[in-house]
């Protein structure tokens, strides 16, 4: 038998079914026993389902199970082969964890993997047990797991607010919904708060304080809910995939989806509001759809935009809308109904037209239920109200409208000329070929006008082709008089036929439209994915879109893209009517604005944020040919997919161009560090040999002019020796080469150390120490520590004037030391912006003739920051330069008696 065509699967489809199929052939399949909270059994329940599988022959091992001593739950596992822990060590203490590589090498059939929202020890694989769940499926391996509903990522912050306490343990959505199968292990409140008193959930000590806190009887009915509602909406998934994957065209009625039925009656909008009440009451989600059929093409401009503003308000109210075509509505809306996996329709009240002989025309309620009997239909009342669209839509239709009226009387023009025509052909033939044929010739000209002019004038044309036929072919000719009666018949078929055939070529032509109409939508989207995809440059993303987006709506249009600081950049030359304020607002609010939105609806131009993965990269503004386009789902969520494509462009080439910036800074860095080693390496050895020749030269008997000469040199090269010093430690900090040698240190010690160390530099200037004498004891790396003060000493003798002070204190969890002079304080161009006092090659003053390159501080940071503490710089209070260190510190141990 063959299969029709509406019904041949996809090739797509199926191919991307297969794929989907293959793909979970090759990966393991996760069981996970779901609970409203600890103690409900889950891990008991999966440990019967394993026990079972153990006896039935499977290889089932358990990874890990945690009992909280629980000894009916013990006794369970009793006889189930179990994988060693494996020990890692944690402040100071060595905790068991589960031993990821044991269970890959033995892969089992069935895995037992308990609490999957478990945070690994550090030091482990993977921070997350989930995560090891994640690897021991890929690697083809079954796995059994249990999971609360409080440990749910998108379900955390509801918990915490209702329970008072907050989960720091959670799972990604997604690991439950790509779960194989969820077993939900319920038990009502009363029996799991009896079960606890009991002693079965937790021991006496923890049952109490838990009692108190957590398992409330409200916060367990709450939990319960939420589990069930979770477990739910992964069963109606999977009926919907399962509904998709055998192609099961009938509805199941498992959910509560909703779908409005608009229409081309005034008052629909009441159909809508209803809708959304039902869907709020049932909380389901619930969709709107009109079906435009070839006879509400014809409708007028003020009923089709009543439509579109009905499409609008449901929309605006939460609905998926959407605009089907074909020949009959209910037939496409039992069809969405289908598709969207519908049990109930709201559709608005209506009243069949009576037909000859007292018959009723079947509403649309009837056909409804004749076509999809398993559906649940409801009719809403009507109200008179009616919806309107936007001034500037309307306005244009309106014009549209006034247009479309002047544009009608010519098809007409062409149907009487058509008609003339074949009339003028015929009537030379009118001896020559029989009347049959003649009649052949009327109705071919009826079928050509229905093809080129539509249902309308093909009607006009059958009726004058009959009464031309009449005046000037049948006997008595040049009369409407009929001699024969049988000729009547003639006329009536002719009728007859040349209508149906017009009603049918309009017909095809609506679907042609309808088709060319899609086609074109999606040959717009390929050719801008196409083009996109080799675009390097915002400018060229910027220029393609909006060459596409005009292409297909008409009119005008703008891309604004943002730069490296996220800031919308401006249009150079705007067009006619286009607002940058209205853009901007746009952008900063992620929310269209403007025509056809709630927001400033009297602007001629609609501004769409372009909104990426990460965050919103620009605004696509459009000022359309046709208003009325934004207002049609379609069409608008055409755009919406441009933009999104556009959207994702930008941030394409962003990424590109951090990505290549990235790489470029990399590579100086690595060449930096590698010129700074090789040199200092070489320099260094020269430096200490000539250090040792100026200090003999000092002790030799000189004349005093060479002495001095001597002790010059002497300085200068201790001078070299230091910087050199400073690029070896910055070379050797920037490689990540430092491990620090974390003690317990007294700072008073290491500030002594450290004065004695800069006393060459410090040049006689006199340091006032104050520390307090009851400073604890803070753990830090001696030499670094010592070596950012040597530098801060440094820098205030070379910048400032004395006295400098050395100041200390302690906060409850740092240690803050500040090295203050009493100069003119931070040069004016670096006020507001002190950080750049801390990078490589930075001076204050870059003409400055004090001696340096630019490292001192810079290694201070990086010191700092290898302390996990942070350094800041800000002219002192009546003053002068500080410069403060902050080291993070934790209570020392205690001293041995």
């Amino acid at each position: 038998m063959a299969i029709a065509a509406d019904q041949r699967p996809d090739p797509d489809e199926l191919l991307a079914q297969l794929q989907a199929q293959d793909e979970r052939a090759r990966r393991g399949r996760l069981r996970i026993y779901f609970g409203a909270s600890a103690g409900v059994g889950k891990t008991f329940a999966m440990l019967g389902a394993a026990k079972r599988e153990h006896q039935a022959g499977r290889d089932v091992v358990i990874g890990l199970v945690e009992t909280h001593g629980r000894s009916e739950t013990q006794q369970l596992a009793e006889g189930l082969p179990r994988l060693p822990l494996k020990e890692l060590p944690y402040r100071d203490r060595v905790l068991p964890e589960f031993d990821l590589d044991a269970a890959l090498a033995r892969k089992p059939a069935v895995l037992l993997v308990d609490e999957l929202a478990h945070s690994n020890v550090p030091g482990s694989r993977h921070p997350k047990r989930w995560q090891d769940v994640q690897e021991l499926l890929d690697s083809g391996i079954d796995v059994w797991s249990t999971l609360n509903v409080q440990h749910l990522e998108s379900l955390n912050d509801t918990v915490g607010a209702i329970t008072g306490i907050r989960v720091h343990e959670t799972v990604p959505d997604t690991v439950l919904d790509g779960a194989d199968e969820v077993v939900l292990v319920d038990v009502t409140p009363d029996e799991l708060m009896a079960r606890m008193k009991a002693g079965k959930v937790y021991l006496p000590q923890q049952a109490e304080r838990a009692a108190q806190n957590f398992f409330r009887k409200g916060n367990l009915i709450a939990l319960r809910e939420m589990a069930l509602r979770r477990t739910a909406e992964h069963v109606e998934e999977d009926v919907r995939g399962w509904r998709v994957e055998q192609a099961i065209a009938p509805v199941w009625i498992t959910g509560g989806a909703i779908l409005a039925c608009v229409g081309p009656r005034e008052g629909d909008e009441q159909t809508v509001r209803a809708a959304a009440r039902l869907a709020g009451q049932a909380s389901v989600r619930w969709f709107a759809a009109y079906v435009e059929t070839p006879q509400l093409r014809r409708l007028p401009a003020d009923a089709r935009d009543r439509i579109l503003a009905v499409l609008k308000l449901a929309e605006d109210l939460g609905a998926e809308t959407a605009v089907l075509a074909g020949t009959d509505a209910a037939a496409e809306l039992v069809a969405h109904a289908q598709q969207l996996h519908c049990a109930t329709l709201i559709v608005g009240r209506t009243h069949g037209a009576r037909l000859p002989f007292g018959l009723a025309r079947a509403t649309m309620t009837r056909r409804l239920g004749t076509l999809a009997p398993a559906l649940d239909v409801f009719e809403v009342g009507q109200r008179e109200s009616v919806r309107r669209l936007g001034r500037v839509v309307q306005a244009q239709a309106e014009v549209d409208e006034e247009q479309g009226r002047w544009q009608e009387w010519p098809r007409y023009a062409w149907v009487v000329a058509a008609c003339v025509g074949t009339t003028l052909a015929a009537w030379p033939l009118g001896h020559v070929l029989a009347q049959a044929n003649i009649v052949m010739l009327f109705l071919l000209a009826t079928v050509a006008v229905a093809m080129r002019l539509g249902r309308g004038p093909a009607a006009l044309a059958a009726v004058l082709n009959v009464a031309a036929f009449d005046f000037f072919f049948v006997p008595p000719t040049m009369t409407f008089a009929v001699a024969d009666v049988q000729y009547l018949l003639t006329f009536a078929v002719m009728l007859v036929v040349g209508l149906l055939t017009g009603q049918l070529t309009a017909g095809l032509r609506f679907q042609l439209r309808i088709a060319a109409s899609r086609e074109r939508r999606v040959q717009s989207l390929f050719e801008l994915t196409r083009d996109l995809s080799a675009a390097l440059l915002a400018a060229q993303v910027a220029e393609l879109g909006e060459n596409a987006v005009r292409s297909h709506f008409g009119g005008e249009a703008v891309v604004l893209a943002t730069d490296a600081h996220d800031a919308l950049l401006p249009r150079a030359q705007a067009p006619d009517g286009f607002d940058a304020s209205v853009a901007d607002w746009a952008f900063r609010n992620g929310q269209p604005a403007g025509l056809a939105t709630a927001t400033l609806s009297a602007q001629p131009w609609h501004y769409a944020p372009l909104h990426a993965p990460m965050r919103v990269r620009g605004v696509l503004a459009l000022k359309p040919a046709q208003p009325r386009w934004l207002v049609i789902p379609e069409q608008r969520r055409h755009l919406d997919t441009l933009a999104r494509q556009i959207a994702i462009a930008l941030e394409r080439v962003h990424y590109v161009e951090i990505a290549q910036q990235a790489v470029v800074e990399m590579e100086s860095e690595r060449l930096r560090n590698a010129l700074l080693a090789a040199i200092s390496h070489d320099v260094r050895t020269p430096l200490t040999a000539l250090i040792g020749l100026a200090e003999s030269l000092r002790q030799a008997q000189l004349a005093p002019a060479q002495a001095e000469t001597a002790e010059h040199i002497a300085q200068q090269a201790r001078s070299l020796a230091h910087l050199v010093n400073n690029l070896l430690d910055m070379a050797r900090l920037q490689s990540g080469s430092v491990n620090l040698r974390l003690d317990w240190q007294s700072l008073e010690e290491v500030v002594g150390s450290a004065l004695r160390s800069a006393a060459t530099q410090l040049a006689g200037k006199p340091v006032q120490v104050h520390l307090p004498p009851d400073l604890p004891l803070v753990e830090f790396d001696a030499v670094l520590i010592e070596r950012v003060l040597v530098n801060l000493l440094e820098n205030a003798a070379k910048y400032g004037a004395p006295p400098i002070e050395v100041d200390a204190r302690v906060e409850p969890r740092a240690l803050v030391v500040t090295v203050r002079d009493h100069g003119p304080g931070l040069p004016t161009g670096v006020q507001g912006r002190e950080d750049v006092l801390f990078e490589k090659f930075t001076r204050g003053e870059p003409e400055s003739s004090t001696p340096g390159v630019g490292l001192g501080l810079a290694i201070c940071k990086a010191v700092v920051d290898a302390h996990r503490g942070s350094i800041r710089a800000a002219n002192a209070p009546g003053g002068g330069a500080e410069f403060s260190f902050r080291l993070p510190r934790r209570p020392p141990p205690a001293a041995p008696a």
